[in-house]
C-alpha cells in the first residue's frame, strides 16, 4: 500500500516539503518491504531514520512556525511531542522484543495515522497559513 505525495500536501517551504517527501519515501520503503515479506529487515532502517527525522524535521517546522507567528504553534508543537512519545515507546518495545511482525504492524499503523492526522491535516493548516501570509 504505497502512499503518494501530492502538491496539495505542501506547506510552501521547500525544506519542510522536502523533509515530508523523504518521510513518504521511507514509509513506502517499509510498505514495499512488507509486500515482499521483508518488513522485519526494513523496520530497523526506518526506526534509525525516524530517530534523526523527528529531531531535524520537528525543529525545522517549529522554527518556521515561530518565525511566521503561526497562531496554531502550541497545538502543533504538542502534536509533535505526542508523536515523539509514541515513537519512543514503540522504539523501546522494538528494542525489547525485536523486529517482530507485530512491531512492523504497529509501526505501519502509527505512521499511517501520523500521515493522515498530522501531515494531511495539521501541516496543511500551517501551509494554508503560510500561503495566506504571502
Amino acid at each position: 500500500m504505497s502512499i503518494v505525495w501530492t502538491d496539495n500536501l505542501a506547506v510552501g517551504n521547500k525544506k519542510i516539503d522536502d523533509q515530508h517527501k523523504e518521510l513518504f519515501r521511507q514509509i513506502n520503503a517499509l510498505y514495499d518491504a512488507c509486500s515482499r515479506g521483508e518488513g522485519k529487515k526494513s523496520l530497523s532502517e526506518l526506526v534509525n531514520f525516524l530517530e534523526n527525522y523527528v529531531v531535524e524535521h520537528f525543529s525545522s517546522e517549529e522554527e518556521l512556525m515561530r518565525k511566521s507567528n503561526y497562531p496554531g504553534y502550541d497545538v502543533h508543537k504538542r502534536s509533535h511531542q505526542e508523536f515523539v512519545l509514541s515513537f519512543t515507546t514503540l522504539k523501546q518495545q522494538i528494542q525489547n522484543e525485536g523486529t517482530s511482525l507485530s512491531n512492523v504492524i504497529k509501526t505501519n499503523k502509527m505512521l499511517a495515522d501520523w500521515l493522515r492526522n498530522h501531515i494531511m491535516a495539521t501541516d496543511k493548516l500551517l501551509g494554508q497559513y503560510l500561503k495566506d501570509k504571502q
